[in-house]
């Protein structure tokens, strides 16, 4: 016999000497119809579905703002203006630049068919006349170039007038009235606009040894700090490929689609994800510690026996005092509950665990006679003469 059990049995031995006779029992529970779910957890930051950052391509001073925080705007609707002196000065020098080189080309044109009729009549050389027809091509370029100076300087003169790109909400507003600002590098933000705050996503970092579960079209609950009674629905829209490594962590990006319809939701929340990577529904169940569970002889009362099946899986029912087994065949486990797909039918009862029973110890038994005794309460003997 085991080591263990023998230690087992001896212990139980003592006791029974001790205090009695122990008694051993058994717990059960009920086959029902359940759903079976598996999951994983994830928290993320909440923002629109589209967004856009509204900047300008020219520099100057901001002379007007049209719109605030929250303001509904249409695409296409003025947000802003720059001051425009500079910029109209640049069109009017473009332009005039223009009309000089359309002037020197009419000259140079006229210029060139004279050396041409001259050429053609012998009386001035080829030389003369390659360097009228030089100077005419070149005038040509000239008001070719003049004329995309205007055109840049017109169109910068439209930058100077910022309007919105989409139907949104502006979120933010980077600039006041009578601020500079420059465009020499890079495209300064004005404005941030989100399209639509009734369809907000979640982008979630789920660690790495979970994002293998995690595919499109699963189904989402989430929860914010600000209202720590809602749960709120959601889907997987896409799971990233690229990788992030924080403090040696590596998580994936999952973007989640969430309804908000009510506008609860805010930019810049941060959701506590729940992923149902796994959903059965309404199926013959049981806990998954009764496949788990073989029952013992040593843990048998007097009269108790065990008919077993020799097969796997299966689990244990109680008919009268004999342990039976019955085989089955399982499903999906999410490691609390098991479907069960054949050999059981709901109401069945199963058992789930084995232990023993002991009655309660007197108190004058269990005092460990080592421990000195208690302390007269009363302190009847305190000061007594001997």
């Amino acid at each position: 016999m085991n080591k263990s059990i023998l230690t087992t049995l001896s212990a139980l031995a003592l006791l029974t000497a001790c205090q009695g006779e122990a008694k051993f029992e058994y717990s059960e529970a009920e086959v029902t119809r359940e759903d079976i779910t598996t999951s994983v957890t994830a928290t993320g930051t909440i923002e629109p579905v589209t967004s856009v950052q509204v900047g300008t391509q020219v520099s100057g001073i901001v002379s007007k703002l049209y719109v605030d925080y929250n303001s509904v705007v249409k695409a296409g609707q003025v947000i802003a203006e720059l001051d425009r002196t500079n910029l109209i000065s640049e069109l009017e020098s473009a332009t005039a630049q223009l009309q000089s080189a359309e002037s020197d080309l009419e000259y140079q044109k006229l210029n060139y068919e004279r050396f041409q009729n001259l050429f053609n009549k012998g009386l001035v050389s080829a030389n003369d006349y390659e360097k009228a027809r030089l100077t005419f091509l070149q005038s040509q370029q000239t008001v070719i170039q003049r004329k995309q100076n205007v055109k840049k300087a017109q169109t910068n003169l439209s930058y100077a007038t910022i309007t919105s790109p989409i139907d949104g909400v502006v979120l933010s507003k980077e600039v006041e009235e009578g601020q500079t600002v420059a465009s020499s590098f890079n495209t300064p933000t004005l404005f941030n606009i989100a399209q639509d705050l009734t369809q907000m996503r979640v982008i979630a970092d789920v660690d790495e040894a979970d994002i293998g579960e995690v595919v499109e079209g699963q189904r989402v609950t989430f929860t914010v700090d600000a209202f720590p009674a809602l749960v709120f629905d959601g889907s997987v829209q896409q799971v990233r490929q690229e990788a992030t490594t924080e403090s040696n962590v590596v998580t994936y990006e999952v973007v989640i689609l969430a309804p908000n319809d009510d506008l609860k939701l805010k930019p810049g929340l941060t959701a506590n994800v729940t992923i149902y990577t796994m959903e059965t529904k309404d199926v013959v169940a049981v806990p998954a510690k009764a496949l788990r569970f073989t029952p013992k002889e040593n843990l048998l009362n007097p009269g108790e026996t065990i008919v077993d099946c020799q097969v796997a899986p299966k689990v244990w029912i109680r008919e009268g005092e004999t342990y039976k087994a019955i085989p089955v065949k399982t499903g999906v486990t999410n490691g609390m509950l098991t479907e069960i797909k054949s050999g059981l039918q709901t109401g069945t009862m199963v058992v789930t665990d084995q232990r023993v029973n002991m009655p309660d110890m007197p108190e004058q038994q269990t005092q460990n006679p080592f421990m000195p005794g208690p302390r007269n309460r009363n302190n009847n003997n305190k000061g007594a003469k001997k």
